[in-house]
């Protein structure tokens, strides 16, 4: 049976339009015209957030996922990663360098020597980012993200909290997407407000053995290791990484892809895993996978297991390993799902 619809005609009148004829510009409103259009607009628009100022995560809202097999936009990116200077943009005060003499060839072979040594793959809004340069102050940390309102939040997140750390009075207090006003070291999980006051914590906190914070609460981080990177991680990341360099390679509930068809563009995958291991130092270097999804997770684990250049480490490993603690506590969706338990 097939039934045909007619539209209905529309129930509002027609609004009668008066009709003017409009009169012939005079000699001063031409004059005006003119200096109108030749006075120079005296009000420029500000930006959003000045750097500096801690960004305020309501006016960098972006889609959840990407597709990276079908993203066009075009990139900056080195021939070779030895062609990329790390300390220009991204670590102008890296905690190395101080080490360095004065002589300039001193300093040029120090900032060779700086690339990034943990990479944050889909970092987000940048919560992993900030507690793995806490965690790891020995190490360069570098979050890659191809979303571009979502890497500029990072940017300037990373900026308030160096700010913040080297005493000059900046302003770091947030909100979230929701507009609630918070500290941006508590949406980090680094400090309490107890701990800022100088007043004692609760005992279970105090004592708590497993308690991972308790290993950098007795310095502050400066995040001058910590920076982002908007960029094709599938694509173009063998332009600015060198091989044998990284030493942990992270990937936070990443975008699961569940149709069959898509299955190509996860982000672990049997060809990339090969590339993985052509960045990871040998018998040293580790890849994190953490995700919500059960059938990602077992696809994370089977794809794992069939490489011959991976083997998974042992629970009591993975127990005593901070990372692991951060990647569950300091991402975006571990606290969501941290609060549904």
């Amino acid at each position: 049976i097939i039934t045909k619809y007619k539209p209905k005609p529309t129930m509002g009148k027609r609004r009668n339009r008066k009709r003017t004829r409009s009169s012939p510009p005079t000699n001063n409103d031409n004059d005006n015209a003119n200096a109108i259009a030749s006075t120079p607009p005296t009000d420029t628009v500000p930006p959003i957030t000045h750097e500096g100022q801690m960004p305020q995560k309501k006016f960098y809202r972006s889609r959840a996922h990407c597709n990276p097999l079908s993203f066009n936009e075009a990139f900056d990116y080195p021939p070779r990663p030895d062609l990329f200077d790390w300390t220009e943009e991204h670590y102008p005060n890296h905690p190395q360098l101080s080490d360095g003499g004065t002589d300039a060839g001193e300093f040029s072979a120090s900032s060779a020597q700086i690339h990034p040594t943990v990479l944050d793959v889909g970092c987000g809004f940048g919560g992993l980012t900030l507690a793995l340069s806490a965690l790891l102050p020995e190490e360069t940390i570098l979050g890659l993200e191809i979303r571009s309102k979502v890497t500029e939040y990072v940017r300037l997140r990373i900026l308030a909290s160096r700010k913040e750390a080297m005493g000059t009075g900046a302003s770091i207090a947030g909100c979230d997407g929701d507009g609630e006003t918070h500290d941006a070291e508590k949406e980090d999980g680094e400090t309490h407000d107890a701990e800022k006051d100088g007043t004692e914590t609760d005992a279970t906190d105090r004592d708590d053995p497993n308690d991972k914070r308790a290993s950098h609460r007795d310095h502050r981080p400066t995040h001058q290791n910590a920076s982002v990177l908007r960029t094709n991680a599938m694509k173009y990341l063998p332009n600015h990484i060198p091989p044998r360099s990284l030493s942990k390679l992270f990937f936070c509930f990443p975008d699961p892809h569940f149709k069959k068809k898509n299955h190509p563009r996860r982000i672990v995958s049997t060809r990339l895993l090969t590339e993985y291991a052509h960045w990871l130092k040998p018998g040293e270097g580790k890849l994190y996978c953490i995700t919500d999804v059960r059938d990602l997770h077992e696809w994370h684990v089977e794809r794992c297991e069939e490489h011959p250049l991976f083997e998974e480490v042992t629970e009591e490993e993975m127990e005593g390993d901070e990372c692991v603690w951060a990647m569950r506590t300091e991402t975006e969706e571990g606290k969501k799902v941290r609060d549904l338990h």
